[in-house]
Order: structure tokens, then C-alpha cells, then sequence
């Protein structure tokens, strides 16, 4: 598969078959994250391949956020079972983290650097035949993800990405074509 056909079929995919992910294709992911380029050598991109007690751990965490909107404590309490159990399930999941570094304006170059490396994981997974999805938002912040996935002071987690094989295709989005997000300055 060329580099073309990889970028336009990568997909986020929530479901995955049972297949485990051999480590021989984490490390390949890895391995093409940490060629990024990043401002200065910063590397500031930190790996996470979380097992299963570990996935199991985060879901927990994941599953109390959403707990919170459920009045019944039987009730809550299922949606942090089922919740962590999914987690447990997935075939892989990576968190994302990077050091944090003192000048914001360096931050900045470490994030997008970080996000760089994401990319350059997504699509070798994608040339490897697997499928990807990403997760965000305010749990990236609470202290309990970052104690569940170990994450140490001064590294920011930024993203957690699941993984396998597809269970089917997922259709393409629409996609805004480049010439009409492109200026071209004289």
C-alpha cells in the first residue's frame, strides 16, 4: 500500500475483532512515532501500552466520569463495570503523553510535535492492516486517569488511542477538498 492509499483509508474505528496485537506491531508503530520531527530534539512524546488490568484500570476511571450523571448507585455502578470491562476488552490501547516543558512557547512545540508522532503511529497501523481511535477531552486532566495509567509529574497525557483489527469498513466521511482551505499568496 502506498503512502497515499494509507492517509486517505485511515479511519477511527470503534470496533475491533478479538485479535490480540502482537508487541513485534506496537513496536513498529512505536518505532515510526519516534521519527516525528519535533523543534530542537525535544522528543517529548512519552508511550504507555497499557495491558489488560491497566485498560481495565483507566475504564474504571472513565466509567465514574460518566457515573456521575446517574442518579441510581446500582445503576452508576453498572455503567463503571461496563465501561471498564470494554476497556478491558480492547485488543490495545495506547496512552500518549509529553514532558512538559518550562516556556509555553515550547509547550507548544512539544504538543504539536507529540500530535506529529500520533500521526506517524496511525498510519503505520493503518499499513499494517489495523485501525485506530483516538480519545480526548477533559479525562485527559483528572488525576485519577493519570494515576490509573502511572503517569508521573511533568508529562501531560494527551491522548489515548485504541487499537486493532477492524471488525468491517467504515465508511469515509466527507472531507473538505484542499483548494477550498488553501490560500495562495503571492
Amino acid at each position: 500500500m502506498d503512502l497515499h492509499e494509507v492517509i486517505r483509508g485511515r479511519r477511527s474505528v470503534r470496533q475491533f475483532t478479538d485479535r490480540p496485537i502482537r508487541r513485534e506491531e506496537i513496536e513498529r508503530m512505536l518505532d515510526a512515532a519516534v521519527l516525528a520531527p519535533n523543534h530542537h530534539l525535544t522528543q517529548p512524546w512519552r508511550f504507555y501500552v497499557l495491558g489488560p488490568e491497566a485498560r481495565r484500570a483507566y475504564g474504571a476511571v472513565l466509567g465514574a466520569r460518566k457515573a456521575k450523571r446517574v442518579e441510581d448507585p446500582a445503576a452508576a455502578q453498572a455503567v463503571v463495570d461496563k465501561v471498564a470491562a470494554a476497556g478491558a476488552a480492547l485488543p490495545a490501547q495506547i496512552a500518549v503523553t509529553m514532558t512538559l516543558a518550562e516556556s509555553p512557547e515550547a509547550r507548544e512545540e512539544d504538543y504539536a510535535a507529540t500530535m506529529m508522532a500520533v500521526q506517524n503511529l496511525l498510519l503505520t497501523a493503518r499499513a499494517l492492516g489495523l485501525a485506530t481511535h483516538l480519545k480526548s477531552g477533559a479525562v485527559m486532566e483528572d488525576p485519577r486517569a493519570r494515576e490509573a495509567l502511572g503517569i508521573p509529574e511533568g508529562q501531560r497525557l494527551v491522548i489515548m488511542i485504541d487499537l486493532g483489527e477492524p471488525a468491517g469498513e467504515v465508511e469515509s466521511k466527507p472531507r473538505r477538498a484542499a483548494s477550498e482551505v488553501t490560500t495562495w499568496l503571492l
